[in-house]
C-alpha cells in the first residue's frame, strides 16, 4: 500500500514537472517570437526603405509620404511625459510609502492599502477620461492654454498612474529593512524624523530605485491614458501647455491607416521597437540594482 501510495506520488510530481518545463519553454517562446517578429519588421525601415538609423532616431522630420520617417519628435515627448512624471509622482509614491512603513496607525495602513490596489486596478482610459473631462476644461481655463491639451495634462494624468507601483515598492522597501537599524538609531537618541532620513532612507536607496526604474517603465509604455489628453501634435515639447507626441500615441494614431508594407508601417514597427528596447533596459538596470542590493 505504501509503495503503490509512493509510485502516485512519484507520477503525480512527474506530470507537475512536465507541465511546469511546458509552461516555462511557452513563455520563453513567446517572448523570443515576439521580440523576433518586432526586430524583424521594425528593421524594414533601414533595411527595405533605407532610411538611416540616424534619420530615425534624430531628425525632426516626420513625413512619410516624402520619405522621412523622423522620430525624434515622438521620442522628445516620450521622455518629456516621462521625466515629468516620475518628477511629481515619485517624490509623491516615496512620501507615502514611508508614511504607510513607518508614520501611519496600522487602522489607516488597513484603509489605505486596498485604496491603493484599487487604483491599480483602474484601466487607463478611465485615467484618460477623467483627464480629459476634468484636467484639461481645468487647465484651459486657468492658463494660458488655448486647448488644455498638452504636456502638463498627460504629465500629471501619467504621475497619478505610477503612483501605486512607486507607493507599493517604496513600502516594501523600508518594511524589509532590519528592524535593529530603526531601533539602534532610537537608542542613540535620534528623533523618528532623523532616523528615516538619516538611517531608514539610505539604507533603502536600492529599493527606491527599483521603484522609480519600474515607475519609468509604467510610464513610457502608457498609451491610451495619453493619447486622449497630451493634444496629438507632430512637434517637439515647447512647454508644459503645449501639445506634443509621444512614441505610444503616435503608434496608436496612426496604426489603423498605415498600408502593409508601407513606410509608414515600417516606422511605426521601429517605434515599438525602439519602446521594447528601452523596456529591456529598464529591466535589465532593476535586476543590476537588485544584485547590488543583495
Amino acid at each position: 500500500m505504501i509503495a503503490l501510495q509512493a509510485r502516485r506520488s512519484h507520477r503525480v510530481e512527474r506530470i507537475a514537472l512536465v507541465g511546469l518545463r511546458f509552461a516555462a519553454f511557452f513563455v520563453i517562446l513567446a517572448m523570443a517570437a515576439l521580440l523576433g517578429y518586432l526586430a524583424y519588421e521594425g528593421t524594414k525601415t533601414f533595411s527595405a526603405d533605407h532610411v538611416s538609423l540616424g534619420e530615425f532616431l534624430f531628425s525632426p522630420n516626420f513625413a512619410v509620404d516624402a520619405g522621412h520617417p523622423g522620430s525624434a519628435v515622438f521620442i522628445a515627448g516620450s521622455l518629456a511625459v516621462t521625466v515629468f512624471a516620475i518628477t511629481v509622482g515619485g517624490p509623491i509614491g516615496i512620501a507615502v510609502g514611508i508614511f504607510l512603513a513607518e508614520i501611519a496607525p496600522a487602522r489607516m495602513t488597513q484603509l489605505l492599502k486596498p485604496a491603493i490596489e484599487v487604483m491599480v486596478g483602474i484601466p487607463s482610459v478611465v485615467y484618460g477620461w477623467l483627464g480629459l473631462t476634468l484636467l484639461v476644461p481645468l487647465i484651459r481655463t486657468h492658463t494660458s492654454s488655448p486647448t488644455g491639451f498638452g504636456l502638463a495634462a498627460a504629465g500629471i494624468v501619467l504621475s497619478i498612474m505610477i503612483l501605486p507601483t512607486v507607493i507599493t515598492l517604496s513600502e516594501d522597501a523600508f518594511r524589509s529593512l532590519p528592524p535593529a537599524l530603526k531601533e539602534g538609531s532610537l537608542a542613540l537618541g535620534a528623533t523618528r524624523w532623523q532616523t528615516i532620513t538619516r538611517v531608514l532612507l539610505p539604507s533603502a536607496s536600492s529599493g527606491l530605485a527599483v521603484a522609480l526604474i519600474l515607475g519609468i517603465a509604467r510610464a513610457i509604455g502608457e498609451t491610451l491614458a495619453i493619447q486622449m489628453v497630451i493634444g496629438n501634435a507632430t512637434q517637439f515639447p515647447q512647454g508644459l501647455f503645449a501639445p506634443t507626441a509621444a512614441l505610444t500615441t503616435e503608434i496608436v494614431t496612426d496604426m489603423p491607416g498605415a498600408t502593409q508594407g508601407s513606410l509608414l508601417e515600417h516606422s511605426l514597427f521601429s517605434m515599438a521597437l525602439l519602446l521594447l528596447l528601452i523596456a529591456m533596459v529598464l529591466i535589465l538596470l532593476v535586476r543590476f540594482v537588485l544584485r547590488r542590493r543583495t
